[in-house]
């Protein structure tokens, strides 16, 4: 009786046992890095309604965060400003700029601007800007250099493990209080004997628990 298969098929079962595994790895690479916050979320840039440009305005100008953001400190929630903040500068600069039309118009109607939202973070999530500013976080570390940016993008992933990473060594990203707006901070020689000494006096001990951020 003739052979129906080629003598090459004997090894496709063999082939088939080392193939699988690269297969099951190669999925699971491909979905760990490319479902990631990583790479679906940083460099995420909405088109807003009016075109604000942090560079000019945190940058050139040098407005501190606070101007805009003034909640920040007191609050979990990092407030959009109201239109009443562009106007308190923009009834005398630039008052008929075509590119301040939806400022004005939001300004006579008294519709608020619909901003859309950058750092989003899901509903489960439970983040309080107010104690990260107290403990002496920048918003460089969150926020990446606004100051730089024409276009507020996001800079970090936000996700679990990067949260984690900072809870459990946030040295580096301590500072003192008079500088957790400013954009071109960096950590000095005595960076770790300053965090250490600023998390024994203000008893900084960030949760790592699921607790801390799942309430």
């Amino acid at each position: 009786m003739a052979q129906i298969f080629p003598r090459w098929t004997n090894r496709l079962p063999l082939a088939a046992v080392i193939a699988a595994p690269l297969l099951v790895v190669g999925a699971i690479g491909f979905v760990w890095y490319y479902f990631s916050p990583k790479y679906t979320d940083v460099g995420y840039r909405p088109v807003q309604p009016v075109k604000y440009s942090h560079k000019l305005h945190a940058g050139d100008l040098g407005l501190d965060c606070r101007y805009c953001h003034s909640s920040v400190e007191r609050s979990a929630v990092a407030n959009v400003p109201p239109t009443q903040t562009c106007m308190n500068c923009h009834r005398l600069i630039l008052p008929e700029s075509e590119k301040l039309l939806p400022v004005r118009e939001s300004w006579s109607s008294g519709k608020p601007i619909e901003w859309v939202r950058v750092h989003n973070l899901p509903d489960y999530v439970y983040f309080d800007h107010s104690a990260h500013l107290r403990a002496g976080i920048g918003c460089l570390s969150c926020h990446g250099n606004v100051a730089e940016m024409e276009i507020v993008q996001q800079k970090e992933p936000l996700s679990m493990g990067w949260c984690l990473d900072c809870h459990r060594n946030p040295n580096m990203h301590l500072r003192p209080a008079s500088e957790i707006t400013n954009m071109i901070w960096t950590p000095n020689a005595e960076q770790t004997k300053f965090a250490e000494m600023t998390k024994r006096e203000q008893n900084i001990e960030p949760p790592v628990d699921c607790s801390g951020c799942h309430r």
